[in-house]
């Protein structure tokens, strides 16, 4: 029986965290009350205290259940063994992150809400940093790679490579907002993968 209840419990909080994510998407974080995520999820408003504190905790349950799949996914990839190329790696990992933003509607709304949906004041004034944690640890794995293929010698002669991570971060950031600003099948989605293989090819040592 306990074991049920937990069950039920989770999934109650999972029911929570979708709701949120559509009444985030559809009126925008500051717009959004925890007694309309309640009625949209089908619980009381003390059903939602009872696994979040407030709005905040909430909205980064949310995040967190979509990125923690995704993170992995791209991780996978980006450390992966059998990649012997660092520049492959980077590669891989960010079609891959691209491939999940296309292919997961869910995903992409959790960005939708992060990028446009979100106003940074009231309770949110404080927790602007902590939103941009995930791309900050991005800008460091790549560091890591990069610096990594400069020094296997994968790197285009002349090329720092602290520099040219920060430029692969601006690019892959800049490139979500574009998409994200994109109409759903507008077919910039089918140019994705070759945008990010011509950013890399600047990159990589001529043979």
């Amino acid at each position: 029986m306990v074991r049920k209840t937990k069950e039920e419990a989770e999934r109650t909080r999972q029911e929570i965290i979708d709701a949120a994510r559509r009444v985030f998407h559809a009126c925008g974080v500051s717009r959004s009350s925890l007694d309309r995520i309640a009625r949209e999820a089908g619980v009381t408003r003390g059903a939602v205290y009872w696994h979040f504190k407030d709005k905040a905790e909430l909205f980064f349950a949310m995040r967190d259940a979509m990125f923690a799949p995704m993170i992995g996914s791209t991780d996978a990839i980006l450390y992966d063994p059998a990649l012997h190329n660092p520049l492959d790696a980077i590669e891989g990992s960010i079609r891959q992150f691209f491939r999940v933003l296309v292919e997961n509607a869910e995903f992409r709304e959790v960005f939708e809400i992060m990028i446009s949906r979100c106003e940074y004041v009231d309770e949110f004034a404080s927790i602007e940093q902590e939103v941009g944690r995930p791309a900050q640890e991005f800008l460091d794995k790549i560091l890591r790679m990069y610096r990594l293929a400069a020094e296997k010698g994968y790197l285009r002669a002349g090329l720092d490579p602290d520099v040219v991570a920060r430029d692969t971060w601006a690019f892959t950031s800049g490139l979500l907002h574009l998409l994200l600003g994109c109409r759903r099948g507008s077919g910039m989605e089918s140019e994705i993968a070759g945008m990010v293989s011509a950013h890399m090819a600047l990159r990589r040592r001529v043979p």
